[in-house]
């Protein structure tokens, strides 16, 4: 008998150290990821997009070719930079 309430007694006491630890939800546990999940949700221009299995029209081959190679083109140029202009000659009237 005394072993039996020494098992229940102590289940108990296990159980209570154990909830007693637990701490209720919060307001932010309960919202935790809602700010991503709204960023995602507004920056999706059509939700609907990807149940549409039409073929993308655009631009041919030859077309596009030619406006990435142009644009690869402006990158090879070398940048024109102005004269720079310090702080003493602005100071003592310079141009």
């Amino acid at each position: 008998m005394k072993k039996r309430y020494m098992l229940v007694v102590g289940l108990a006491a296990m159980f209570l150290i154990a909830t007693g630890c637990a701490q209720p939800l919060t307001r932010l546990d309960m919202d935790y990821g809602t700010s991503f999940k709204l960023a995602k949700f507004n920056q999706t221009l059509n939700p609907e997009a990807e149940k549409n299995l039409k073929p993308v029209t655009g631009l041919d081959g030859g077309a596009a070719q030619a406006s990435i190679e142009q644009y690869r083109k402006d990158f090879a140029k070398p940048a024109t930079t102005a004269m720079p202009i310090s702080l003493l000659s602005m100071v003592a009237g310079g141009k």
